[in-house]
């Protein structure tokens, strides 16, 4: 049975692994049908999407073991379905943010200014692949790309996009967002391979206008220094790979130059908490651009002046 991390270990041990698969010329959150059967976020045991990095994680780590059910949970959980995990099922490990209080200096009242420490902690998941006796939905089932459903999917990427108020100008041969006249720049979409390729990449783009200083002001400020560009096209690919999800698309079809992918492996090599900065990043932006067309999600805010802590940038 695989060893889940210590407390410790988590960021390195999810760092090491995204590494390994860049390192492999595979993108982990590059996600196809022909492997999942269906698109979309993992999900847990009651339906609800995994967010944040555990998105990233789960998805990194069926691509490696060949799952192809979008379902996790607990043995517990397995248990109170009517399944059973199988014999030598090796675990994963769902991720969240925790707290302790510790004590500070008195102050001049004789009381004590307490601090609070944030850190990662972990718990054993089994993908439904490795469960048996679960109910059928939980078990992946194969969804060709028949004609109605490219349709279907034809009228969410209209719908997302049409909503979102961004200033889009096609023609050329190139795909860019300009900050200085705040306008993305695409070629025409029968430019594209499918529809699907144009969604994609116009995705990326909209990730970046997301962190324009009127609209969420994403910055990565001196910690990063001169990798912060590396960073922000990190956070836009992980933006576009959860509109893919979110519109049911595969997330392989956004071609990330190799250039990229040796930048964001420098990032992440110096400093093994930038993956959970990017997908923090990247989560908030997705969720930002999703309320455009969701006005009852609420009106996002841009994020504080300054860095998030490790666990900070951690979506359940």
């Amino acid at each position: 049975m695989s060893r889940i991390p210590s407390v410790r270990d988590i960021a390195g041990e999810v760092t090491a692994t995204i590494l390994a698969r860049l390192e492999a010329g595979i993108l982990p959150w590059a996600r196809s049908w022909s492997l999942t059967g269906e698109g979309g976020r993992p999900l847990r045991h009651e339906g609800t999407p995994y967010s944040g990095i555990n998105t990233l994680w789960l998805w990194a780590t069926a691509d490696m073991r060949g799952y192809r059910s979008r379902y996790w949970m607990t043995a517990r959980q397995a248990g109170e379905l009517g399944g059973c995990i199988r014999p030598g099922a090796c675990p994963s490990m769902s991720i969240y943010a925790s707290v302790f209080r510790k004590p500070g200096q008195p102050m001049l009242t004789g009381e004590s200014a307490a601090r609070f420490i944030r850190f990662l902690r972990s718990y054993a998941v089994y993908n439904a692949d490795e469960i048996d006796g679960l109910p059928a939905w939980y078990y992946p089932r194969d969804v060709p790309p028949t004609p109605a459903l490219l349709s279907q999917r034809q009228d969410a990427i209209d719908a997302f996009f049409t909503a979102i108020p961004a200033r889009v100008r096609h023609g050329g041969d190139e795909a860019y967002y300009c900050p200085g006249t705040d306008r993305i720049q695409l070629p025409h979409p029968g430019s594209f391979a499918s529809g699907d390729a144009y969604a994609s990449t116009r995705g990326h783009e909209t990730a970046h206008w997301s962190g324009a200083p009127a609209r969420l002001a994403r910055t990565f400020g001196k910690r990063f220094g001169d990798r912060a560009y590396a960073m922000e096209e990190l956070t836009a690919e992980l933006t576009a790979s959860m509109i893919c999800a979110d519109l049911g698309l595969p997330t392989s079809l956004h071609d990330s130059h190799a250039s990229y992918v040796s930048h964001w492996m420098t990032v992440m090599r110096a400093d093994t908490s930038a993956i959970f900065t990017a997908a923090a990043r990247a989560e908030q932006a997705f969720a930002y651009l999703r309320g455009f067309s969701t006005p009852a999600a609420g009106e996002q805010k841009a994020p504080a002046a300054g860095e998030p802590e490790i666990p900070a940038a951690i979506a359940a």
